[in-house]
């Protein structure tokens, strides 16, 4: 993914997820229009992409000084999930810590939620058993009842909390349980992408603040969907190459180095303050 072939609401939903909901949660549309402006999206592409989130009920729009818009209250929970699934869940399970297993039957006068709730449980982690048996580290418990309730899905879907017992090799079992190269290939995309953002900036020291948003923004765009795409599966049970472990270490590296000087960017654009920060 590079910054060209991001969509500008994903872009978007990464500047109110990392930097507008630490500023009171409101920017006017000039305001984003000129942030959006540093990642080379043009505004007429912001206009249109706000206007598409307004329909979804991500954004609200709210006059301050200046129409601008926040974040549409149902969508703080789902970014607090974020934040953890993104920041939290970064090191492997251990394998002793168990699993979950999410059972689930859709009557045929409900089929529609059955794409949805594969996909679902796709994103979240899940890797798929047999027909509507899915299996996750056992730490995706609590967000997984807590999604599917609020996406009204709990009522087809029985969970678990289980141990493997018998009879196959566990590790061969997994890469039949998940897509494990699919995942693999979004890593190798992700460290080819910023391993020469990062030798870049230590070879200059610190970036000045539109550098750093220009490369903090489209970096973790890219890399949300991985924590979400990846378990954390137990490491005995994954190759001995995994290129999973490098590209955490790179991400939170490349957190570290550009998260502070990217949201002063953004605090500063908007006429706000970012003490502490």
């Amino acid at each position: 993914m590079t910054e060209a072939t991001v969509r500008p609401s994903s872009l978007i939903n990464t500047v109110y997820g990392a930097h507008v909901r630490r500023l009171g949660g409101w920017i006017s549309i000039a305001d984003l229009i000129t942030l959006l402006a540093g990642l080379d999206v043009e505004s007429t592409a912001v206009r249109q992409a706000v206007s598409r989130l307004k329909k979804r009920g991500t954004l609200v729009q709210e006059r301050v000084d200046g129409i601008g818009y926040r974040l549409g209250a149902a969508m703080n929970p789902i970014f607090d999930e974020g934040d953890r699934r993104i920041f939290d869940s970064l090191e492997p399970v251990r394998l002793a810590d168990g699993w979950v297993m999410a059972v689930f039957s859709v009557p045929e006068s409900a089929r529609a939620h059955r794409h949805q709730l594969r996909s679902r449980l796709t994103w979240l982690g899940f890797g798929n058993l047999a027909p509507g048996v899915w299996l996750a580290p056992a730490r995706l418990l609590d967000d997984t009842r807590r999604i599917l309730h609020r996406l009204g899905l709990s009522d087809y879907v029985h969970l678990f909390t289980a141990d493997y017992a018998a009879f196959a090799d566990l590790a061969t079992a997994v890469g039949a349980w998940w897509d494990l190269a699919a995942i693999e290939k979004q890593y190798i995309a992700f460290n080819d992408t910023y391993a020469p953002v990062l030798g870049a900036l230590r070879a200059q020291g610190a970036a000045d603040p539109w550098q750093a948003f220009r490369n903090y923004i489209p970096m973790l765009t890219q890399w949300r969907r991985l924590p979400y795409l990846d378990p954390g599966l137990p490491p005995e049970l994954l190759p001995p190459d995994w290129n999973a472990v490098p590209a955490r270490r790179l991400f939170l590296e490349l957190h570290e180095l550009l998260s502070g000087p990217s949201h002063r960017l953004v605090a500063e654009v908007c006429g706000l303050s970012a003490d502490g920060i």
